[in-house]
């Protein structure tokens, strides 16, 4: 690592299928930006060691015997909220989908895609990205579109201009570097300003702030 980058990203694997673990770590382990501290292949397990030593992005499988992929969600994001989850799984339901990220997943990516998207992928997660595979990613924001209301004038929120702006793009999918090239801003802020919109809104994620919006009539997609 050369002087003044930035350290390796350190991520965890919850994979039961022990083939597939194997592969994926040692994948995972020809980047030198991705260093991988644990794998686990129950969700029990997962919990008890991403507790323990919490990394910077899980990369979780939703089918697993005993806990299930979304309860290991449930059960960590609160107590570890600064960690990315992105969900990587053979489901590709949209109801699936929104449970995992309303849950607290950063993203949701569909088995066997090339593992350069992956490493992609966490890189946006651990920037505060939400990553939808494009695969499942329009039926997911029809699934958004079922909850949207009719415009308002008055915003309950106080959110800033700039915080609505830079929600109203999220809405419709751009990362946070899509959205500070489009707004020309940096990045961080626009993670400072997502940090803002999740407190003034009570909400904890990327979902849940835009659900909240549609509800209000905040947003459009």
């Amino acid at each position: 690592m050369s002087e003044g980058s930035a350290p390796p990203t350190r991520v965890s694997v919850v994979e039961d299928q022990p083939a597939l673990l194997h592969g994926l770590v040692k994948l995972l382990g020809g980047f030198p930006q991705i260093d991988v501290r644990g794998e686990y292949s129950t969700g029990e397990a997962a919990v008890a060691g991403l507790l323990a030593q919490p990394p910077d992005a899980v990369l979780l499988d939703l089918e697993l015997p005993g806990m299930g992929g979304i309860d290991v969600i449930r059960e960590v994001k609160p107590k570890l909220p600064g960690v990315a989850i992105l969900v990587l799984t053979t489901f590709d339901d949209e109801a699936k989908v929104y449970e995992a990220v309303a849950a607290g997943a950063s993203g949701y990516l569909v088995k066997r895609i090339p593992v350069e998207r992956i490493v992609e992928a966490i890189g946006e997660a651990v920037d505060g990205g939400c990553v939808i595979e494009a695969a499942i990613g329009r039926r997911f924001w029809n699934y958004f579109q079922s909850l949207r209301r009719p415009p308002v004038e008055q915003d309950p929120f106080g959110l800033s201009p700039e915080e609505r702006a830079v929600l109203a793009y999220i809405a419709k999918g751009l990362s946070n570097a899509e959205v500070g090239s489009l707004l020309r801003i940096e990045r961080r802020k626009v993670r400072t300003h997502l940090l803002h919109i999740y407190q003034k809104l009570g909400v904890a994620t990327h979902v849940e702030a835009v659900v909240k919006a549609l509800k209000a009539g905040l947003v459009e997609l």
